[in-house]
């Protein structure tokens, strides 16, 4: 699924959601009559109440989903995962969950928030995106930051959750590795790593310790966050 399609609103969306920031806002001719008070489009009541209805759109679109089952007996030689790290920590996340990675973004949070881990919204291309702190959905320190450096740049990921896209900051990104099966399937399910939560196992890849996430658990935690 591509980025582009994955973060489209449907007809029913567009008709719902009215993106007057996109028409007469801050981005568009900034001709609406609310902009002298509330300065920004992200100050405004209807902006609120149109991030709100985002959050609605994931529980209704939860109910409809369907679930992608791999066929019984199929040979993988590798698997493909997406790397980046968060504090300290690095982690492996199956690239069938990610949408794509984009720069960071302002995040704006809500007046209500729905759970800890939820931060706010996002505009991607015109569109509301929530976004979560996968730094509260896994239980890591916050307090870590990692070895900062020149070319180190935090992203966002974009990931497919069950209701739509949601995004999500990271600290960096090391890219999208093809992991032997074999070594996936000898990663190590003892240690404080490997029962911490939504974690298939830890394996040493390339002289780092991963945290290899499962992304069924994950993405059913994300869910759980915006519902």
């Amino acid at each position: 699924m591509s980025g582009l399609t994955a973060l489209n609103l449907t007809h029913e969306d567009a008709e719902a959601i009215d993106d007057c920031w996109n028409r007469i806002g801050i981005h568009g001719d900034k001709s609406c009559p609310l902009l002298a008070d509330h300065i920004h489009c992200r100050n405004c009541a209807v902006y609120s109440a149109a991030a709100t209805r985002l959050l609605d759109r994931y529980t209704l679109r939860q109910e409809s989903r369907e679930q992608v089952v791999a066929q019984e007996g199929e040979e993988i030689a590798t698997r493909s995962l997406l790397m980046f790290r968060l504090g300290e920590e690095w982690l492996g996340l199956a690239t069938r969950c990610l949408v794509e990675i984009a720069p960071l973004r302002a995040i704006h949070s809500l007046p209500h928030q729905r759970s800890r881990a939820l931060l706010g919204v996002a505009n991607v291309r015109g569109a509301l995106v929530a976004c979560l702190s996968l730094v509260e959905l896994l239980g890591l320190d916050a307090t870590l930051t990692g070895t900062a450096g020149a070319r180190v740049m935090p992203r966002m990921l974009i990931i497919a959750a069950q209701g739509g896209p949601v995004v999500v900051p990271v600290d960096e990104v090391d890219g999208i590795h093809a992991i032997d099966q074999r070594l996936l399937d000898g990663a190590s399910a003892a240690g404080p790593q490997a029962s911490a939560k939504y974690t298939r196992g830890v394996l040493s890849f390339r002289g780092r310790s991963l945290r290899w996430l499962d992304e069924e658990q994950l993405l059913s935690a994300v869910t759980r966050s915006l519902t």
